[in-house]
């Protein structure tokens, strides 16, 4: 019998594996009646990398995560948050 791949874990190894700043790469997990909730943190700079263009890869990691999901019955879903200090106008 295989060892359930935890969504947590996967999102974590997948996103540092793709951002400059891997430590700052930050996963909260949350159950409620809608299923699990994956909120991802990461530093400014890697805010791109993780969207991607047009966010492309946002959409290609939500659709991996619903794999994951779908192989361990359970419905996730993904918030990406903003940084800290957001992309305000710059002076």
């Amino acid at each position: 019998m295989s060892n359930p791949v935890g969504d947590k874990e996967f999102l974590e190894y997948l996103v540092k594996s793709i951002v400059d700043n891997p430590d700052d790469v930050r996963v909260e997990r949350k159950i409620d009646e809608m299923g699990v909730l994956l909120m991802l943190k990461v530093s400014p700079q890697d805010m791109g990398q993780v969207v991607g263009r047009q966010g492309s890869t946002a959409k290609a990691i939500r659709t991996l995560l619903r794999i994951v999901g779908i192989k361990n019955n359970a419905r996730v879903n993904l918030k990406i948050e903003e940084p800290d200090g957001g992309t305000g106008p710059r002076s």
